[in-house]
């Protein structure tokens, strides 16, 4: 039996809400860990809770609670996030054919939305194509911000009662949320080297105190992802010269 539109959009965004509530809850830790710093850092209730409202973007809000709390200029409190947020420019540009053409209110509403869990639940080709897929990714980017919110709630009422949190090693559900983003999305050997590099990389430039380890380390992971893809095409443009000689009919 055929569903009528109403149906599918329905269907479509039970989906949508399914697939990113895994997400949705491994940001637990995160979203406690920032609203519960914020309240520690002597920010106001309104304050903490406007970070995650406005800003929605759970590793610059860590950075810039710490820079805002020690006093740090205006100056390096953008120029840092700045920094921390340039991959989603990378994002954009990845979607941007798929979103173009859409109206305003779509473009700037997915934008705001367009985290890096969302962006793991784009790759599909037909990903942002057709009305039923838009109502998929406002769902799912929708959904993961109102528990993001949730959670920052939750971490600033902990934050009120209970001792400093930041000793719990909260943190590590960063890393955790992004390893569980990054494997899935390694399908060939470009990618492949690109998560190696950047993983050897950045625990090299931890460890030689670079301050821009993270950025560094993904730029050269980037180049030589991209190095291997060339690679890869030159070598098969290659097998496809060569044309196998067949002997001549007798």
């Amino acid at each position: 039996m055929a569903m009528t539109k109403q149906q599918a959009r329905w269907a479509m965004a039970k989906k949508g809400f399914l697939d990113m509530l895994p997400l949705n809850l491994a940001v637990l830790p995160w979203g406690i860990l920032c609203g519960s710093l914020a309240i520690q850092r002597d920010f106001s209730v309104l304050e903490a809770l406007l970070m995650p409202l406005i800003v929605f973007a759970g590793s610059a809000q860590l950075v810039a609670i710490e820079l805002i709390a020690n006093n740090a200029s205006l100056a390096t409190i953008l120029f840092t996030t700045f920094i921390i947020s340039s991959r989603h420019f990378l994002y954009g540009l990845a979607l941007r054919d798929k979103l173009k053409l859409l109206p305003t209110n779509w473009r700037y509403g997915l934008g705001f939305l367009l985290t890096d869990e969302l962006f793991a639940l784009s790759g599909h080709s037909k990903a942002f194509v057709g009305q039923l897929r838009l109502v998929y990714a406002l769902i799912a980017g929708g959904s993961f911000y109102l528990f993001w919110l949730l959670w920052n709630v939750t971490g600033v009422i902990a934050g009120s009662y209970l001792p400093d949190l930041t000793h719990l090693g909260l943190d590590f559900a960063i890393a955790v949320t992004f390893i569980a983003l990054v494997i899935p999305t390694i399908i060939n050997l470009p990618i492949l080297v690109t998560v190696i590099v950047a993983g050897v990389l950045s625990v090299l430039f931890k460890l030689m105190a670079f301050e821009l380890d993270l950025v560094a380390a993904a730029l050269v992971a980037m180049y030589c992802g991209y190095l291997t893809d060339r690679l890869q095409q030159k070598n098969r443009s290659k097998s496809d010269n060569i044309m196998p000689v067949l002997p001549e009919k007798p």
